[in-house]
């Protein structure tokens, strides 16, 4: 019987195909990325891709996700109110990142293209939406927020915003702006 050495190659195949994929969205940009592009500097074939990946959308995403998923920490620090405005702080840091910067051209190209915009809303916000679900959830667990909270509709309140200013206004997005929706939004939110 043989002994297993190192990680599986598969996986270290699948690293270097995000890997890649990553560097090319961050190099070139997303209408510039291509499976071919992938595979080469993967140093992999296309069939290789398409083995565990269905199209080009899912697998940027999945390689952007690989990259940037430890730059969101979900909190935990006992407080509700704390623990949504450091997850908050955290997003807006990323936005306004190189890497976040990435998630305009990616929506914007989903506008045009269902399967990145599928990849995007089943990869990254859905996901994301569930990290800040765990916040309300735990919120509402210790006594700290309304019982009766439409979760899904707070999260809308409280990071919707953030995403208006990025994707359409342009206006300035910051801790101060989201302080302030936060402190709109935390009255009603809050327990009694």
């Amino acid at each position: 019987m043989h002994a297993k050495r190192g990680r599986p190659r598969n996986v270290e195949t699948q690293h270097a195909i995000l890997a890649a994929a990553y560097g090319l969205l961050l190099e070139t940009g997303l209408g510039s990325v291509t499976v071919e592009k992938i595979a080469e500097r993967a140093g992999v074939s296309k069939a290789t891709i398409y083995k565990w990946w269905p199209n080009k959308a899912a697998v940027i995403m999945d390689g952007y996700l690989y990259a940037a998923s430890e730059r969101l920490p979900v909190p935990d620090t006992g407080n509700a109110y704390e623990d949504i405005r450091r997850h908050v702080g955290h997003l807006i840091q990323f936005l306004l990142s190189p890497e976040g910067r990435m998630i305009t051209e990616i929506v914007g190209e989903g506008q045009l293209d269902p399967a990145l915009a599928e990849a995007y809303r089943t990869r990254y916000f859905r996901p994301r939406r569930a990290e800040a679900s765990q916040l309300f959830e735990r919120g509402i667990g210790r006594g700290e927020l309304r019982g009766d909270l439409d979760i899904g509709l707070c999260i809308d309140l409280i990071y919707g915003p953030l995403f208006y200013r990025l994707l359409l206004t342009g206006d300035t997005l910051n801790d101060t702006y989201a302080q302030e929706v936060l402190s709109l939004v935390w009255p009603g939110i809050r327990a009694e």
